[in-house]
């Protein structure tokens, strides 16, 4: 075991003096050490329930034979910092606990980890740190909120405390309405409703295999949930004592199944960037060529919030992952059967799964014949851009604007809050991409209170930032290269002519290119927003989103 380099021989007595400090038995010195990295926050509704999930880990743990540690890594709300300078330490933050991770577990030689995750950078941040270390694993992401009710009406997060902003600006609603639906529309502990980035990362790590069945839909505060935390704990010693690891999980096939998923079910555009810096961590051929020849192949045959009025509940009730993969498997020839850490290969999985047709479609009868999610290319993004289909009503698939620029999200948010955005135009917002932000920050401030406005099917935004799960609209975001870097997307002006073909993947300015190169030659040199701390460290060794902006 690893952790006999820090327990065994004489030479190894002051270690073991410290270890029995912390309270381990001579007993249980000799069983597997068992890193628990618990993502733990009052600060943060998806994570503040972690302390009992935490509790039915180790009791899993010992019960299996293993001796738990318990330690804790960062997490930050993407909600919370939504709208301010704090988004831009989120996307920063998947490599900061990728770090943390790997720091804790190899200092101190730990024989495996249960990674109890939920929300959107820790998930990935948790995974890149797995199969950096390479030692036994398993996630458990806390799950889902309960949906909100507010007379009769169910809500989400998004549907219930950030659309109705635009709606109450209008007048459509008063501000004492705005209240009782701010206050009904989060009722419990978990991640957001809807198939945002956090549940988005969840069912993708259940379908990778990294964690146990039902794990990614099972709601937080659900007995299920309980009882999957214990079986994890329990699950992670036998995967030790055979030593499981996450190379033998986390592979090019097992990857490519999450990307099908992703494309039938309308992820969030975000897990675009993790699936990219996950296969970077475990050096898997996986580039943003298998999302585009992907693409040509998947229908939508899921539709959730933010897209339509399914949330997670719905889809734990029409039975989960498991039905999605059984709908999926032997009809989609590039989905493989592979085996994850449960032990049970996606064959033997789907076999006995329930699958409500209602919700999930059959692929021979999908909700839309184009996939969920889109890469866009074009003279604004040679090297890619990616777009939410799902979320983009089918009327406006061809779309051409006029160009309204904005070097910030603040900018862009003033001139919304002031009625100076129109039908018709086309929202540019750059300088937030991963080095210009830095952090790329999300863009769901906007892009909400745009719907909210009614200006959903007739206004776009474009930016090299990104955008939240909860997103929707005529939105292209991840625009390759980042202004930052040069990109065209730094020479737009406002006035210019932009076309969006969501049906030929194309993100157009119609400008010449003699005009652009003259552009070019007055474009200023981009200089770091931050030249000290975490941000500017970031900055400097970041790479572009079309490489998952990894450092």
């Amino acid at each position: 075991m690893n952790s006999d380099k820090i327990k065994k021989g004489i030479a190894r007595t002051p270690h073991r003096a410290l270890l029995e400090a912390t309270g381990v038995s001579k007993k249980n010195m000799n069983r597997p050490f068992i890193g628990i990295a618990s993502s733990f926050s009052d600060l943060i509704p998806g994570h503040i329930g972690m302390r009992d999930l935490e509790r039915q880990i180790e009791k899993g743990i010992h019960s299996g034979g293993g001796q738990a540690f318990i330690f804790g890594v960062p997490a930050v709300c993407d909600g919370i910092a939504m709208g301010h300078s704090g988004m831009k330490y989120s996307l920063p933050s998947r490599d900061l606990i990728a770090d943390c991770v790997e720091t804790v577990a190899a200092a101190h030689q730990l024989d495996g980890l249960v990674l109890l995750s939920n929300c959107d950078k820790i998930t990935p941040g948790m995974m890149i740190a797995a199969l950096r270390l390479n030692i036994p694993s398993i996630i458990v992401t806390a799950g889902p909120m309960l949906d909100g009710v507010c007379k009769h009406k169910k809500l989400t997060w998004i549907k219930g405390a950030y659309e109705p902003i635009g709606q109450c600006r209008n007048g459509m609603i008063t501000e004492t309405e705005l209240q009782e639906l701010e206050e009904s529309s989060c009722p419990s502990a978990g991640s957001c409703q809807g198939l945002y980035t956090a549940n988005t990362m969840a069912c993708l790590t259940e379908v990778i295999g990294m964690s146990m069945p039902q794990c990614a839909t099972a709601a937080a505060v659900s007995a299920l949930k309980r009882r999957i935390a214990f079986e994890s704990g329990m699950q992670i010693v036998n995967l030790v004592e055979n030593n499981i690891k996450p190379s033998d999980i986390v592979t090019k096939e097992s990857l490519r199944n999450a990307i099908i998923c992703d494309l039938a079910m309308g992820g969030s555009t975000n897990s675009f960037l993790h699936i990219l810096a996950i296969a970077n961590a475990g050096g898997i051929d996986i580039t943003l060529k298998d999302f585009e020849e992907l693409s040509g192949k998947i229908k939508q045959i899921v539709k959730l919030d933010p897209s339509a009025a399914p949330t997670m509940t719905d889809l734990h009730n029409a039975g989960g992952i498991n039905a999605v993969l059984k709908t999926l498997y032997k009809k989609i020839p590039e989905l493989t059967n592979t085996t994850g850490v449960s032990g049970y290969s996606i064959e033997e999985l789907t076999q006995s799964a329930w699958v409500d047709t209602e919700l999930i479609h059959p692929v021979e009868t999908p909700i839309t014949q184009k996939p969920g999610l889109g890469i866009l290319y074009g003279n604004i993004a040679p090297e890619g851009s990616v777009t939410k289909i799902a979320g983009i009503d089918e009327s406006c698939y061809e779309f051409e604007g006029t160009a309204r620029t904005f070097d910030s999200e603040e900018d862009a948010m003033t001139a919304l809050e002031n009625d100076k955005i129109k039908a018709g135009d086309v929202v540019v917002i750059r300088y937030e991409g991963p080095k210009g932000g830095p952090g790329m920050r999300e863009m769901l401030a906007p892009t909400a209170l745009i719907v909210g406005k009614g200006l959903g099917t007739s206004t776009a935004l474009i930016t090299d930032g990104r955008f939240s799960g909860a997103t929707r609209g005529i939105c292209i975001g991840h625009i390759c290269p980042e202004a930052a870097d040069g990109g065209v997307i730094a020479l737009i002006e406002d006035g210019d002519k932009i076309r969006i073909d969501i049906n030929n993947r194309r993100l157009d300015l119609l400008v010449d290119d003699k005009t652009l190169e003259e552009r070019r030659k007055n474009l200023k040199p981009f200089t770091h927003k931050h030249t000290s701390g975490y941000l500017a460290k970031y900055a400097r060794s970041v790479k572009d989103a079309s490489h998952g902006a990894i450092v």
